[in-house]
């Protein structure tokens, strides 16, 4: 398409003088664009390759970790040595994105428990190889900020159960819930306010024992049965002396789609995959 412009001068005594300018052409200027980007397509896939080679490398990283902590029973067996592999693979991950802000949209969902070194959790987790009775199931973190800028909430979520009065892993589910807020790019503020206990699945055999299938159901029974799959306790958490609520810092050190690292204030670390939503 060409462009043509014309003008015209109008001198005092009333003559006019014309002036043409070359038709500008945007078809042959874009034809010159083109010619040079012609010129050096190994930039483009320069830039590609080396984008696909970093990513590549980064998943390379991120199986090194998980291969490194596979052994550990999400660290309560882990030796040593083994945490020291361990905190090497970590580091190694971390530096790929360290300093970029949280992204809340990202951080949004549910992440289950692979790996810590985390003193309250390994003492959650070796009481059930102490007690027969008791078994510790999956543990999660499920975070709720999406559409947040500034903070949002956090639930600790561990499934525990005590057979054959519960189901196996899943016979009830022990909840922490806390607020958290952005204090810096990578470091939330956490705010303890509650555990409770709910979801109890009581087992069939405790079902049959209030409740046989060979007898009519009463009316007392049925209550007993609703009660316990109804029941939820909760509990404030609060300094002991103090009406505040108990908190600390979390450093999340790497954040992508389908993996979360964080470092507590106490000095434990965490290795989190993402999970399917809760029910």
């Amino acid at each position: 398409m060409n462009l043509a412009f014309a003008s015209t001068l109008h001198l005092p005594t009333g003559q006019r003088v014309g002036f043409e300018t070359k038709p500008i052409s945007l078809a042959s200027n874009f034809s010159r664009w083109l010619s040079t980007q012609k010129m050096f397509p190994c930039l483009a896939s320069t830039a590609t390759a080396m984008t696909q080679a970093a990513e590549f490398e980064l998943e390379e990283k991120k199986h090194d970790l998980l291969r490194a902590i596979q052994e550990t029973q999400r660290g309560l067996v882990a030796t040593a040595d083994q945490r020291s592999c361990i905190e090497e693979a970590l580091v190694n991950v971390e530096r790929y994105n360290a300093g970029a802000p949280i992204d809340l949209e990202k951080l949004d969902g549910t992440w289950r428990l692979q790996y810590t070194s985390a003193l309250d959790v390994l003492v959650l987790l070796q009481s059930a190889t102490r007690l027969s009775f008791f078994q510790v199931g999956q543990i999660f973190q499920k975070f709720e900020c999406k559409n947040q800028s500034s903070g949002g909430v956090v639930r600790n979520v561990v499934r525990w159960s005590i057979p054959p009065l519960l189901e196996e892993q899943e016979g009830a589910t022990l909840l922490v819930s806390a607020k958290f807020s952005v204090v810096s790019a990578r470091n939330i503020y956490l705010e303890f306010e509650e555990i409770s206990i709910q979801n109890i699945n009581i087992s069939e055999e405790l079902q049959a024992l209030i409740a046989p299938a060979i007898l009519p159901r009463s009316f007392l029974s049925l209550q007993i049965l609703q009660f316990l799959r109804t029941f939820k306790a909760e509990f404030p958490v609060r300094n002991p002396g103090r009406q505040q609520s108990v908190g600390g810092l979390y450093y999340l050190s790497y954040l992508d789609a389908n993996m979360l690292l964080g470092r507590a204030a106490t000095g434990g670390i965490f290795v989190f995959t993402r999970a399917q939503p809760l029910a």
